[in-house]
């Protein structure tokens, strides 16, 4: 896959013709990780715009105690960068990125993609609808450390996860909702035994979803 192809499967620049996708192609790069290694650490600076095209990326934080705080994953077709300025073309990292899985990222020059296209109203759209994204996503975190309870955070990630659920081992889901794995275990017997979701193999299945969503529905949402 060549550094157009690359580009062109990620969908923030779907609106872009031939002639500026070859300019993108120009200002960016291409790059592969292996799985467990880090894209970044809390407190870098990166002067270029990043886009996750294959994989998986982990977004978390330390707390003073040293102990790790899940946060969120990153991934496939998605821009990882958090942006808290367009005046400046220094990008603050404001949090760890591990890879989850072996990955590829496009890397576009911030700076010459403010000149060539945002200051020309092009991308701009784009970009306010991927920001806005991730305001929503940090609202999603607040509601889960701050507002939830264990029942409401399992219930929310079956929701809009339940891939990522049933791919992961439940000690890994319970590090991840910062619950005990033994009030994890309580939790899926409670929505089982009420039929909202089902067991199989392992995996979760969601029966009812309208009582599944009705547990974190106006709880901080």
């Amino acid at each position: 896959m060549n550094l157009l192809e690359t580009i062109r499967k990620i969908s923030f620049f779907n609106s872009l013709d031939e002639e500026e996708i070859g300019l993108i192609s120009s200002i960016s790069t291409v790059s592969k990780y292996e799985s467990n290694s880090i894209l970044f650490y809390e407190s870098d600076t990166k002067n270029h715009l990043l886009f996750l095209v294959e994989g998986l990326i982990k977004i978390y934080k330390y707390d003073k105690f040293g102990n790790e705080i899940f946060l969120y994953h990153i991934y496939k077709n998605s821009m990882i960068s958090e942006l808290s300025s367009l005046k400046s073309t220094e990008i603050y990292c404001f949090s760890n990125a591990e890879f989850i899985e072996d990955s590829v990222i496009l890397s576009v020059n911030f700076e010459k993609l403010h000149e060539y296209f945002l200051s020309k109203n092009i991308l701009l759209t784009e970009l306010m609808e991927v920001l806005l994204d991730k305001t929503h996503q940090l609202q999603c975190i607040v509601n889960r450390e701050l507002v939830f309870d264990a029942t409401a955070k399992v219930a929310f990630m079956l929701k809009n996860d339940l891939e990522m659920f049933n791919k992961l081992k439940r000690q890994e889901v319970s590090f991840m909702l910062h619950i005990q794995p033994e009030t994890l275990s309580r939790v899926l017997k409670r929505l089982s035994r009420d039929n909202i979701i089902s067991i199989e193999n392992g995996d979760v299945l969601i029966n009812d979803e309208e009582s599944l969503i009705s547990i974190f529905k106006g709880v901080g949402v």
